[in-house]
């Protein structure tokens, strides 16, 4: 789920930070560009691991920042493809269901990838999965163990159009706010997977008939 990935930048340090320590005014600066950001290709940058190299600072005149070459790692949440993954439902629609891990929200496990025999219920706003008769509601806010079947990354950049007649400056626009810059694509179409409280009943279940 977690790994770490090697990046060299310059960083600007504000006069401010000049009274900490080298590594910690380049560590809080790191942490305050990267974390939580999505670096395409790569995955979310979660925070700074360690710090392999640093240049000596130069000052720039025109602003009086320090700018420092940085080789860091940093620690990145990439999962794999087929990694299973433990989070809790956010939200459910027609289209499927919505998972949250905390600390990243764009999960999403379409319809046909939910348990065979799953119904929308369009007066609960939820998924039902109906096993032996059994009405297993899939309510909001629990526990789900899932799989990745695929990962998608989106430049969220402004893109560049070409300069309009009458315009000084080309014409900037952001690409859909609405396309997250990495999301998951997920399924709990099998044994194990789904909610944990199914799983758990079906083990107790069993132990009672194994005791009698």
């Amino acid at each position: 789920m977690f790994n770490l990935a090697e990046i060299k930048d310059t960083i600007k340090i504000e006069p401010s930070g000049f009274r900490k320590k080298k590594s910690q005014a380049i560590t809080d600066e790191i942490n305050r560009k990267y974390a939580n950001k999505v670096l395409q290709d790569v995955g979310l940058c979660i925070a700074m691991h360690d710090i392999l190299y640093a240049s000596e600072g130069f000052i720039h005149h025109g602003d009086g920042c320090s700018y420092v070459t940085v080789h860091f790692r940093m620690v990145i949440f990439r999962p794999f493809i087929g990694e299973i993954l433990t989070g809790k439902i956010r939200s459910c629609n027609h289209e499927g269901v919505r998972v949250t891990l905390g600390f990243f929200d764009d999960i999403f496990i379409p319809s046909g990838y939910l348990q065979a025999g799953s119904q929308f219920n369009s007066e609960e706003q939820v998924w039902v999965w109906w096993w032996e008769e059994n009405e297993m509601f899939m309510d909001l806010d629990e526990p789900i163990r899932f799989r990745v079947e695929s990962e998608n990354f989106f430049d969220t950049s402004p893109s560049v159009r070409p300069r309009k007649e009458g315009m000084d400056t080309p014409d900037l626009t952001a690409n859909s706010s609405r396309q997250a810059p990495y999301s998951l694509t997920c399924s709990i179409d099998g044994d194990g997977l789904g909610l944990l409280s199914w799983w758990e009943v079906e083990v107790e279940g069993d132990a009672e008939e194994a005791e009698a």
